[in-house]
């Protein structure tokens, strides 16, 4: 009889005050209003009461709720997607003026089903925004697009100000934790979004807790690095579901803070690394730390 897995008790450190201030209420009641998803509520971010209630920033996810993969550690639902909704980009960049958001990341469900990958619509969606927001910046957060260049380059013409692509996890798990994606892709098409658009600041998270080594964790960044990758978020893996991969360990604060000492040595212009952490905590924060780095070089 095979023995059961042992389930790792949850510290106290990721315990999370909950802010459920007007702002963050008002929020969820415009989301509903205006039919527009969030990757905060679709993922279980247990960072959402903090980001909303301040409102700074607030992660949009375009071309429907539905995935055509199924990443084990992603609690996003999986299946046949809708038809697109060309009226989207319009009621994101609405509800972003309605907010008042500083920084807007646009993240969309893998569609693979389309043959651009949805790549039109998540370009329209940036640039309505620009159009009805001025002074707020744009994140994207694009899928792999299954490696299509071309796809890529539609959002890079839009010119948002950060292109985020997440490698998620080291090389040795992707084929158990990333259904579809593979290591070395991912790493390509943050190395091509730099080529496309140099000024550009590109950026990639990393989730721990899967049973990396941290000999590996290093590995990843020096790969980013190689590949010209600007900013780096580290978080916690947090189980969504009893379906999704198990937890292997819980980071201690300490160990985050070192390994965001050792992101920052190897050459990021930014890194977010903490237990709570997710790809777009305090992305306003990275978009002007980036900036000024920019800047610095440019004198």
């Amino acid at each position: 009889m095979a023995k059961k897995e042992e389930h790792i008790r949850k510290p106290e450190w990721l315990k999370i005050k909950l802010n459920t201030n007007e702002n963050y209420t008002g929020l969820k009641k415009m989301m509903r209003e205006n039919n527009l998803h969030t990757v905060c509520e679709e993922a279980r971010c247990p960072n959402i009461h903090e980001c909303w209630a301040e409102r700074k920033t607030a992660t949009f996810m375009i071309l429907g709720d539905v995935c055509t993969r199924a990443c084990r550690f992603c609690a996003v639902k999986t299946g046949l997607p809708n038809e697109l909704d060309l009226q989207e980009p319009e009621r994101v960049a609405e509800s972003v003026k309605l907010m008042g958001l500083k920084h807007a990341v646009i993240t969309a469900v893998a569609r693979d089903d389309l043959k651009d990958g949805g790549s039109g619509v998540y370009a329209e969606t940036v640039r309505a925004v620009r159009r009805a927001n001025p002074f707020c910046t744009v994140e994207v957060l694009p899928s792999d697009m299954m490696g299509n260049y071309d796809n890529l380059k539609t959002l890079m013409d839009a010119r948002p100000d950060i292109l985020n692509h997440n490698i998620e996890t080291v090389e040795r798990l992707t084929p158990r934790v990333r259904a579809r994606a593979k290591y070395e892709r991912s790493l390509e098409f943050l190395r091509r979004a730099k080529e496309m658009q140099p000024d550009i600041p590109t950026k990639s998270s990393l989730m721990v807790g899967l049973g990396e080594t941290k000999e590996e964790i290093i590995q990843t960044m020096d790969d980013l690095r190689a590949n010209d990758v600007d900013i780096m978020t580290i978080g916690q893996y947090l189980q969504p579901s009893k379906k999704h991969l198990k937890v292997q360990k819980y980071y201690h604060p300490d160990e985050f803070a070192e390994l965001k000492e050792i992101a920052m040595t190897k050459g990021f212009s930014h890194c977010e690394s903490g237990p709570m952490v997710r790809s777009s905590y305090h992305a306003d924060e990275q978009v002007n730390a980036a900036s000024k780095q920019r800047q610095q070089g440019a004198q």
